[in-house]
């Protein structure tokens, strides 16, 4: 089984106008939509993937989690949103009551950081009910984004609540390799591979001694998508000659055994 572990989408109605926004600093190479999500599955050879969430603010949590959890389960593992600003409480309700199987946490869009007392106080939450957690980590659209999205943060959260079921995106820093190394790679988090607009502009031998350090049953792929092609990132990860059993696990084996998956 092949799933994808990184993949936004938002409803019809709202998806051009915020990709319009190039909010990742990127052009996106795909519309956002389920539809187009799930033809890019279909033409990829891709079994299922993670539908990923993100409230920019409090009051968007609710229409959000509703909306991510309203996707067909044949093909998309739910993954929804909190935020600080609501209750430990609050946040676990909306997440339960869309039947939603896990988190997404994103420091550049969300105005939360990892070094949050609130923010601890959720994730502490969500690792005791059994909720697994993926964050953006690293370089965000500025120094404050950056600060935020730390790997430094991450790691205390990691090592705070060693339950907590975390996936560090971008093997943990973004643009910031040097910080994933220190903080992330050895760490219990498992590091997913995305890096828009393709992994295959890091450096090869690089991302195999990440691999290799951290150890490959426990780095998980993910695209980016619609910032990245699915397509290309896993050619990129094939390219690595990492051999069958560890490239098995890397497309879909290691988060479908996080995950609880069949």
């Amino acid at each position: 089984m092949i799933i994808d572990a990184h993949v936004h989408v938002w409803p019809d109605r709202i998806a051009a106008a915020i990709l319009a926004t190039r909010p990742t600093g990127l052009s996106p190479m795909f519309d956002g939509t389920l539809a187009g999500i799930t033809r890019t599955l279909d033409e990829s050879g891709i079994d299922m993937a993670m539908a990923l969430g993100v409230a920019a603010k409090a009051s968007t949590v609710a229409r959000t989690n509703e909306f991510i959890g309203s996707v067909p389960r044949d093909r998309f593992i739910p993954f929804g949103t909190v935020h600080p600003e609501l209750s430990v409480e609050q946040n676990l309700r909306s997440l339960r009551d869309n039947g939603i199987a896990g988190v997404k946490l994103h420091p550049l869009f969300q105005d939360l950081s990892f070094a949050d007392p609130r923010v601890a106080d959720i994730v502490g939450a969500l690792a005791s009910a059994g909720f697994p957690v993926i964050a953006h980590v690293g370089a965000g659209a500025d120094e404050a984004a950056n600060e935020r999205g730390a790997s430094r943060h991450l790691r205390a959260l990691v090592d705070r609540y060693p339950d907590l079921k975390l996936i560090a995106c971008h093997f943990g820093g973004y643009h910031r390799l040097d910080d994933a190394e220190e903080w992330m790679v050895d760490s219990n988090a498992f590091l997913e591979t995305s890096w828009p607009p393709t992994v295959a502009d890091v450096d090869r031998q690089r991302v195999k001694q990440i691999i290799a350090r951290h150890g490959a049953d426990r780095i998980i792929f993910g695209s980016d998508w619609p910032m990245a092609d699915p397509a290309a990132e896993m050619a990129a990860i094939r390219s690595l000659d990492l051999g069958q059993k560890a490239e098995d696990g890397i497309l879909g084996g290691n988060l479908a055994r996080l995950l609880g998956l069949p």
